[in-house]
């Protein structure tokens, strides 16, 4: 039974078809170009790009299971993935659907419309929602490794990072019928830490010590603005306000999902250390 993973360059989209390749399933991997994928040898590698629909019946032909992201484009790969005789899908959304208090919250929104069209579809269909991915740190990291300084809205704000390896472990549990139930409940990492201790975590990995200079709001929604919309750095300030009122909490869906303790963010930090150091520093 072949598993189509789209995004199978994202960091967990790469886990994913990773994971699957040890578990001996049948993988396929597309990527709009896939002269560049750069992804482990042997795998099949089709062009695919859910904003063209034309390139979905060939990349989904023979497909029985699909990895995706949240994406625009859900709605049309989901009338391809019917007509494919697709048998279940499993997508990565956002935990921020279940936040009551993130209504209207734009990124929440996006995701919520990606779930509604993936159930309007009459397909099966799995979500998985991690709230906060531990590979936002890497926001820092430039700061991190060219000053040692790490700027951030309300460091005392606690969250519970959860690492991509964990996220995909959660969608394969899902993909291969090894999750019987809860997988789509608020994924976490194990332990709540503020950002200002996530930062000491990762100059402790990177062997430097890092200094935390904290920003009002408008320059974090200027700095998030670097990486997408200013609708959407609104809505990261919004998730940061929040967390720093307690209301970014710790659960235990991995744990019951992966039969073990999630992965510490200090594991991660230590996995993605060479990002975060003085340049030369790491080979």
């Amino acid at each position: 039974m072949t598993t189509l993973v789209i995004g199978a360059r994202g960091s967990v989209g790469r886990q994913v078809l990773d994971q699957l390749l040890t578990l001996g399933e049948p993988v396929r991997a597309s990527a709009r170009d896939p002269r560049t994928a750069d992804l482990p040898a042997g795998v099949p590698v089709v062009p695919a790009d859910l904003t063209r629909p034309d390139t979905l019946p060939a990349a989904l032909d023979g497909v029985r299971r699909v990895f995706v992201y949240a994406t625009a484009g859900v709605a049309d790969f989901a009338v391809a993935a019917r007509a494919a005789g697709v048998e279940h899908v499993v997508a990565l959304s956002s935990g921020s659907v279940l936040l009551p208090y993130a209504h209207g919250n734009v990124i929440a929104e996006e995701h919520r419309a990606m779930e509604r069209a993936l159930a309007a579809s009459g397909l099966r269909w799995t979500p998985i929602r991690p709230l906060v991915l531990a590979n936002n740190a890497l926001t820092w990291s430039y700061s991190i490794r060219t000053e040692g300084v790490a700027r951030m809205l309300h460091p005392e704000a606690a969250t519970a990072p959860i690492h991509e390896r964990d996220v995909a472990a959660a969608a394969v549990a899902a993909l291969t019928g090894r999750a019987k139930s809860g997988v789509s409940d608020l994924l976490t990492g194990g332990e709540l830490l503020s950002q200002r201790r996530q930062a000491e975590l990762i100059g402790e990995a990177a062997g430097r010590s890092v200094r935390i200079e904290e920003l009002t709001e408008a320059r974090a929604r200027r700095e998030f603005e670097r990486f997408g919309s200013p609708a959407a750095a609104a809505s990261i300030v919004e998730f940061i306000v929040a967390a720093a009122r307690g209301g970014s909490p710790a659960t235990g869906t991995a744990r019951r999902i992966l039969g073990r303790p999630p992965l510490p963010f200090a594991r991660w930090a230590a996995d993605h250390a060479a990002t975060f150091a003085r340049p030369g520093t790491h080979g």
